[in-house]
C-alpha cells in the first residue's frame, strides 16, 4: 500500500509520536510511506493534493481544510485518513463558541474524509457526530528508552517535573499558588521545567531544562514528581496527556487534573494522585515529598501501566486501521 502523508508541521511532537515513531514498522506492514508538509501557497497545494492520484490513501495529520483544500484534495483522493489528538473543533481561547472558524473548518474536514483516527474517547465523541468511521489510538512512545540508568544523585532535592510547550504553560501556572506553598513548606524541593519557555517562583527554586529530543528522557529520569495540571473546558479536554505516559515510562508518580485522558492514565492512589484545587495539589505533593517509598511504588506501577502505549503496541494497530480503511 502507498500512503501520501500530509501534515502541516511534520517537525510537531504530535507528528513525530504519531506518525514518525511508527514508520518503519508501518513499512514493515507493508504500508510505504512519503511525507509531505502542506505547502503555504494554493498552486502548490494543489499540485501536492493531484500527486495524490498515484497514492492508495492519503493520510492528513492535524489538518482542517478549507472549501479549496477540500474540493481538490477530495477529488484526486481514492481514500482519506484523517489524524488527531487535540480538540481541532474548538479554539482554544473561545473553547465555549461553535462559531469560530476552528469549528467550521473541521466540520467540513470530518464529514469529507473515509476515515478518522483521534487520541482519546473525548476527540472520537467530537467527530462522530460528522462522521461513523471513528477509531480511536492513543498517542505511543518509545518505553525501552526510558530504561536507561541515570547517575545517581547526592544533592538531598526532590524535583517536581512538567514537560510541555510554550504555549502550554499556562497550565502550569495556574498551580502557582501550590507551587510556593510548596516551596515554604520543603525548602530541599525544586521545580524543573522542561520546555522553550519559563517562569521564576518566589519561595522554590526553577530548574530551566530547555527542551530537545536528546535531553528530555534524562531530564525526566532524575525527577522524582511527575506534575499534569489542566483547567477544565471544551478544548483542554480533547488533550492526549502525553507527558502523563512519558512521567509513567520514567517511574515517576504523577499528580495530575482529573480532566480528560488525565483521570484515567493517573489511576488515583495507584500510580499517581487526582487534583481537582490549590489545597489538593499541596496535599498531595507533600504526601508524595514525604514518602520516598510510596513516590517508588506509585513509580512502579506507572511503569507497569505505560506498557500498552508503547510504540510496536500502537503501530502494529494504526497498520491496521491503514491497511483496512
Amino acid at each position: 500500500m502507498n500512503l501520501l502523508i500530509i501534515s502541516n508541521n511534520p517537525s510537531s511532537a504530535s507528528f513525530r509520536q504519531r506518525i514518525e515513531i511508527h514508520l518503519d514498522l508501518l513499512s514493515k506492514n507493508g504500508v510505504e510511506s512519503q511525507v509531505y508538509k502542506l505547502p503555504p501557497h494554493y498552486l502548490a497545494r494543489w499540485k501536492l493534493y493531484k500527486n495524490a492520484e498515484e497514492f492508495d490513501a492519503v493520510f492528513l495529520h492535524r489538518k482542517c481544510l478549507n472549501f479549496f483544500d477540500a474540493l481538490i484534495l477530495r477529488k484526486y483522493s481514492k481514500k482519506i485518513i484523517y489524524d488527531f489528538d487535540d480538540a481541532m473543533m474548538y479554539s482554544s481561547t473561545k473553547p465555549a463558541s461553535d462559531r469560530t472558524s476552528h469549528f467550521k473548518l473541521f466540520r467540513r474536514t470530518a464529514k469529507l474524509v473515509d476515515m478518522i483516527i483521534v487520541g482519546n474517547t473525548y476527540l472520537a465523541q467530537q467527530a462522530k457526530e460528522f462522521n461513523t468511521n471513528v477509531h480511536i489510538l492513543p498517542t505511543g512512545l518509545d518505553t525501552n528508552v526510558y530504561q536507561l540508568t541515570p547517575k545517581s544523585r547526592s544533592d538531598g532535592k526532590i524535583r517536581l517535573v512538567w514537560i510541555g510547550s510554550k504555549s502550554t504553560l499556562r497550565y502550569l501556572l495556574e498551580i502557582k499558588p501550590a507551587l510556593e506553598e510548596i516551596g515554604l513548606r520543603f525548602p530541599n524541593v525544586l521545580l524543573r521545567i522542561i520546555c522553550d519557555d519559563f517562569f521564576e517562583l518566589q519561595n522554590m527554586v526553577v530548574e530551566k531544562c530547555p527542551w530537545s529530543l536528546d535531553s528530555q528522557v534524562i531530564d525526566l529520569l532524575t525527577g522524582d514528581i511527575g506534575l499534569a495540571p489542566l483547567p477544565d473546558d471544551r478544548f483542554t479536554r480533547g488533550k492526549c496527556g502525553f507527558k502523563i505516559l512519558q512521567y509513567q515510562a520514567a517511574s515517576l508518580p504523577v499528580v495530575a487534573s482529573p480532566i480528560g485522558v488525565n483521570s484515567e492514565y493517573v489511576c488515583d492512589g495507584v500510580t499517581g494522585y487526582h487534583a481537582w484545587d490549590i489545597e489538593q495539589w499541596i496535599a498531595k505533593i507533600s504526601e508524595l515529598i514525604e514518602n520516598a517509598e510510596l513516590r517508588k511504588q506509585m513509580g512502579d506501577a506507572g511503569r507497569i501501566h505505560v506498557q500498552p502505549f508503547d510504540c510496536d503496541v500502537i503501530g502494529q494497530e494504526l497498520a491496521r486501521l491503514i491497511l483496512n480503511s
